[in-house]
């Protein structure tokens, strides 16, 4: 016996209808989604931001098969900002890097070279102002020894930026370093711009001849005038600074100079050291060293209109010259040890 089964029918409009969702669940799926995408970028920029110590940890409970390009590159991400910042100036200091690098320099400074500085009163509080110094050492160790003695010494913790010369600025290594240290490529314009926001700046006139001179032509200055015409411009006091102890750290006893030129080197230096112990040769020895900061030169009664005058440049750069070669003549007349003071 067949049973029959009756069903309802639908009209067609009505079934479309029934499957149609309603306006307004639509417009609540698409925030939801919405902020399930917001939702999903936050946490993917968290997860951008998170530590080296974390992105390690993720690629290590990843494994060996868990790794892939996304997470080498987040891992190399990871690892550059952990010690640079995004945030950096026009000339490309980058605070956290100097901080980052600052232990090394502090041992250099208070443990392997015993540094002293005296005079940091000298240099204003506050406003612009050119330390003038000598140069010595094959490589710009001065400079950063004077910018940390000023941090360090000085009242106001100022921040001093550094002139460094071309052959130090370019260099593939040591260049970024130093920009991101604070140091300034030595060039006139990059000087007045810093001068004229009111910043500290240190330049050593000597340029190429003070780094690469001979051991036995030690604590001679040469002088160059450009500085002057810069602190003119600028209205800016100059203080005279004697650096001591720099100029045994690497003898130069010789010179190949034809090694350095295809490299863009002005000279290659030959030292006791250097290149005869290879890299260790690179190691600076551990002398004592000594910087010491004078009384500003006043350049108040001149204009920038003075800067133009060769004569009376040259007047003040041998002034100058004269004022740190007296302060480097009387601490090396006070100096009984090169290693000790």
């Amino acid at each position: 016996m067949s049973q029959t089964r009756s069903s309802k029918v639908v009209p067609i409009g009505e079934r479309l209808r029934r499957r149609r969702p309603a306006a307004v669940g639509q417009e609540a799926l698409r925030e939801r989604l919405a902020e399930l995408e917001r939702e999903l970028a936050a946490a993917r920029a968290e997860r951008e931001k998170e530590g080296l110590l974390v992105t390690l940890a993720r690629v290590a409970q990843a494994g060996v098969h868990g790794l892939d390009w996304t997470s080498l590159g987040r891992l190399q991400r990871a690892l550059y900002f952990a010690w640079h910042s995004e945030d950096a100036d026009e000339f490309g200091w980058d605070l956290r890097f100097a901080e980052t690098i600052e232990p090394v320099l502090q041992f250099l400074y208070t443990v392997w070279w015993r540094v002293e500085a005296t005079g940091t009163e000298h240099i204003p509080s506050q406003g612009p102002g050119l330390i003038v110094a000598n140069h010595s050492g094959v490589l710009p160790y001065d400079g950063l020894m004077v910018q940390l003695a000023v941090r360090q010494e000085h009242p106001a913790r100022r921040m001093c930026r550094m002139l460094a010369l071309d052959m130090f600025a370019l260099l593939p290594v040591l260049a970024p370093l130093l920009a991101k240290s604070g140091s300034v490529r030595a060039n006139p314009d990059n000087a007045e711009r810093l001068l004229r926001r009111g910043e500290l700046l240190g330049v050593f006139p000597e340029g190429v001849k003070g780094v690469g001179k001979y051991y036995r032509e030690r604590y001679r200055l040469f002088g160059r005038g450009g500085f002057v015409r810069i602190a003119l411009r600028t209205g800016s006091p100059m203080i005279p600074c004697a650096v001591v102890g720099a100029e045994e750290i690497h003898p130069v006893v010789a010179k190949a100079d034809w090694l350095g030129r295809p490299f863009g080197l002005p000279y290659f230096p030959l030292t006791p050291t250097f290149p005869w112990l290879g890299p260790l040769g690179m190691v600076p020895l551990p002398t004592k060293w000594s910087i010491d900061f004078g009384e500003p030169i006043s350049l108040e009664a001149y204009g920038p209109e003075d800067a133009d005058d060769p004569i009376l440049v040259n007047r003040i750069s041998e002034e100058a010259r004269q004022t740190i070669q007296r302060m480097v003549d009387g601490r090396l007349a006070r100096r009984r040890s090169v290693w000790f003071g």
